[in-house]
């Protein structure tokens, strides 16, 4: 099947590489193929699964300037089923390399044609901007997953994304979807969490997960050890909220669950 979920939103601290790294874990957790795309220069998917992002010889810079094909830059993590292209600093050289190169937004898109099949669900992890390597994985992607925390300026940008996916839509990728919008940072306590979750709800009906990420303490310590929230502690609700999460898009996708 192989399909390429991005997970994007250019406000930083949402949510977006706790999502990507747990929703891939929790999809190998239900036994599918997953392959983790760090597109951020930060890389912090590519530590939150345990890499020495010091000592990567090849990742997704490799990849976007077509230097190494995809499947030479694939790394294993700990995680059950789930593989990784790791990034490193390097990957803020791109936006500069790619802007003179003809299709440049369709490089990750070339890139990942051969290998798309051998996975159930390739998840890229965009950074917190609308440069050009996240329009590579917008345009390379079949739908997208927008986190929007539970927290004042929630709403703030988001058209600006939806904006930008329209672009996108028209000039580059017509079959881009939206998978959904992931409400994180949950504090049932809170009157403006729920306050948030409604608004939202009511502005986007058919476009919001079901499933709400809890604020969960175990859930950020996780990255530091590099691993998972599932590897880290399965009972917690962060590892909990994931799985529901996964059950969802898989269900939504027509994916059995074993």
């Amino acid at each position: 099947m192989g399909k390429i979920i991005a997970i994007a939103n250019q406000k930083g601290g949402v949510g977006k590489t706790t999502t990507a790294v747990n929703l891939a874990a929790a999809i190998g957790v239900l036994e599918k193929k997953v392959l983790i795309i760090d597109a951020d220069p930060q890389a912090n998917a590519s530590s939150g699964l345990g890499v020495d992002i010091e000592n990567i010889e090849a990742g997704t810079y490799e990849v976007l300037e077509h230097s190494k094909i995809a499947k030479e830059t694939i790394q294993p993590t700990t995680s059950p089923n789930v593989s990784l292209i790791p990034a490193h600093i390097d990957l803020v050289a791109a936006e500069i390399e790619l802007v003179d190169k003809d299709e440049r937004e369709q490089m990750l898109k070339k890139a990942l044609a051969e290998i798309k099949d051998e996975y159930d669900f390739i998840i890229i992890d965009c950074a917190p901007s609308l440069g050009l390597i996240t329009l590579n994985a917008l345009t390379a992607a079949d739908s997208v997953i927008i986190p929007i925390q539970c927290e004042y300026f929630a709403l703030e940008g988001l058209g600006k994304l939806l904006n930008t996916i329209q672009s996108v839509q028209k000039l580059h990728n017509p079959n881009l979807s939206i998978e959904g919008l992931l409400l994180t940072m949950y504090d049932s306590r809170l009157r403006l969490s729920n306050q948030v979750v409604e608004e939202v709800r009511t502005h986007f009906p058919d476009m919001v997960f079901d499933t709400l990420i809890q604020r969960n303490i175990r859930l950020s310590e996780a990255p530091s050890f590099g691993e998972s929230i599932l590897k880290y502690d399965a009972e917690s609700k962060g590892a909990i909220n994931y799985i529901l999460l996964a059950e969802e898009v898989l269900k939504k996708n027509k994916v059995s669950v074993k």
